[in-house]
This record gives structure tokens, sequence and C-alpha cells, in this order.
């Protein structure tokens, strides 16, 4: 692999195939990649959820409501991280202000240095779902309403939540956040560049690429909440399958990341990960007797439709 923007020249011939590409220069272009991977990660959920919609006969504005859960997601999972330490929390304000309102240049600088790393998976969930359900109460799916509407949009949103984690999470480990795992001996073991924001230990060790293990699993769970929905569900079933089901993908790649044991031996991803599963598990079994929607497709547009002779 490439080399990596900003590492010193003294780890130079070292770091040939480190996995860190903070950013692409294309030209005059200075893009972040991780912004790139969040941006494709809503690219593809909105192609899934419009076709999800139209299989279904939901007439709804699949790109609006992936961008305003996209947004809600970053500001969720950012908030949920930064509130774990609020001590880091304040010193990161002490230095993204140290400049003073005489320079807002330096000071938003500061802030979207500071804002493009650190955000928690399970404060993006909730802050998702929440949006997702009110998404679902406004634009009523297949005439619905109030709670049974909210259902309805989080079962239809399932693969597409899937597929948009697993885009994003290739973003995390290109950015160097720091999400990456263990070190490791294993053949596609990686290096991260002595700048990522958690260097490895050593500098030099291969380390386990986690969020491309996790990719590869919301990939599968793409594909089986999407044949799953090829079908009349219970309302809010296919939701649970998604909160237990990507919950266990979390919980058990935390056995090979970095994250500090905090709880029981446990990591906060991994607690959180738990409730996931708990949660979907008890949806599950309280939705299981809910009312199916049968629903037909939405009719094809005049472009949809081949030209007869």
């Amino acid at each position: 692999m490439g080399g990596v923007e900003g590492a010193s020249s003294d780890y130079g011939s070292r770091y040939t195939e480190a996995c860190m590409y903070p950013y692409l220069n294309l030209g005059f272009a200075h893009i972040g990649t991780f912004g790139l991977l969040l941006w494709l990660a809503a690219v593809c959920g909105t192609v899934l959820l419009h076709r999800n919609f139209v299989r279904n006969g939901v007439d709804a504005d699949a790109l609006n409501i992936v961008t305003m859960v996209v947004l809600a997601g970053i500001i969720g999972a950012k908030l949920w991280h930064e509130f774990e330490n609020v001590r880091e929390l304040v010193g990161a304000w002490h230095v993204i202000l140290l400049p003073g309102w005489q320079h807002p240049g330096d000071v938003l600088l500061n802030f979207l240095h500071w804002f493009q790393a650190g955000f928690a998976w399970f404060g993006g969930l909730l802050a998702g779902v929440a949006m997702l359900m009110y998404q679902g109460h406004v634009s009523k799916p297949n005439g619905l309403r109030a709670h049974r509407a909210a259902l309805r949009m989080l079962d239809l949103a399932a693969p597409a939540a899937a597929i948009g984690y697993g885009v994003g999470r290739i973003g995390c480990l290109t950015s160097g956040d720091g999400d990456y795992g263990i070190n490791t001996t294993l053949p596609w073991g990686v290096h991260m560049a002595p700048n990522a924001l958690v260097p490895p230990n050593p500098p030099n060790a291969l380390v386990q690429p986690t969020p491309f293990y996790e990719f590869l699993f919301a990939l599968a769970l793409a594909w089986w909440l999407w044949k799953r929905g090829s079908k009349p569900r219970p309302l809010g079933f296919l939701t649970g399958e998604y909160l237990a089901l990507s919950g266990i993908g979390r919980f058990l790649v935390e056995f090979v990341r970095i994250n500090p044991r905090l709880y029981w031996g446990m990591s906060n991803a991994q607690v959180a990960a738990l409730g996931s599963i708990l949660f979907g598990i008890a949806m599950m079994f309280f939705t299981r007797n809910n009312e199916a929607i049968i629903s037909t497709p939405l009719p094809k547009t005049p472009k949809d439709i081949p030209a007869t002779a």
C-alpha cells in the first residue's frame, strides 16, 4: 500500500505499507478520507433505502431521510464519545479556543481538526434511531401513523443502516482515529503510521484491521436483512434483528480491538453492544405478533417503462 502523508522522514521506509490515508491530494483539493467515506456510506444507504421504498410501495424521499439521519448520527456519536471523558473534552476545547476570537479562522481549523475523529457507535445508533422514528412519523409509510409508522420506517431502513455503517467504518481505518485492533502476526495485519491519533505500540507493529472486519460483517448483515424484508414481517421485528445481530458483531470485534476494558473486563463499546443485543432480542419477542404490512411496489414511472415498437 502507498505512503502516508505527514509521516516523519525517519519512518519513511518503514511505513510504506501503512493503511492510513487521512487525506487525498487531488491537485488543489485536500480531501479528508473520513469525510469521503462518510459521504459514500450515505450514498450506499440512500440507494438501498430508496430501493426498499420502491419495492414496499412507500412514497418517501430517501435522500432527505438519510441526510437527516446522518447528521443526527454524527452529532450523537460525537457527543457520546466526548462525554465519556469530560476532562478531555474541556482540554480539547481549551486548545480549540486558544487562538482567540480575534483569529476565527484558526479557531475554525482547530474545531474541524478536533471534530474529524472520535466517534462512539452507540451514540450514533441512538441518535439515528430517534431521527428515523421521527421521519417515520412525518412521512407515514404505507399510510401508517404514530408508533406504527415509526416502527415501519425502522424496519425499512435496517438494511441501509447496516451497509452505511460498514462503509463508514473504512473511513475510521483510513483516518487513523484509533479504531484498529491489537498487535497481530496474521498475514492481513496492517501498519498504522506514527502520526495516527493512537499510535500502535511498538510503532512498527502489525495490527488487526478491525474496521475491515466490521465492513464484511455489515455486508453480510445488510444482505440478510434485505432478503428477510422481501416478505411481510411483523412491525418492528426486523429492527429487533438488526439491533441484536449488529450488537453481536460489535461485541465480538471488541475482543481484538485496542479499546480499554473498563467494566467487568469489557470495553464501553461492548457494554453498549450487549445492551443492543438484549434490547433487540426483547424487541423481537414483543413484536412477533404485530401485524405484517402487505404492500405493493410503487408503479413504474414512464422513464422506467421500455419503449415498444
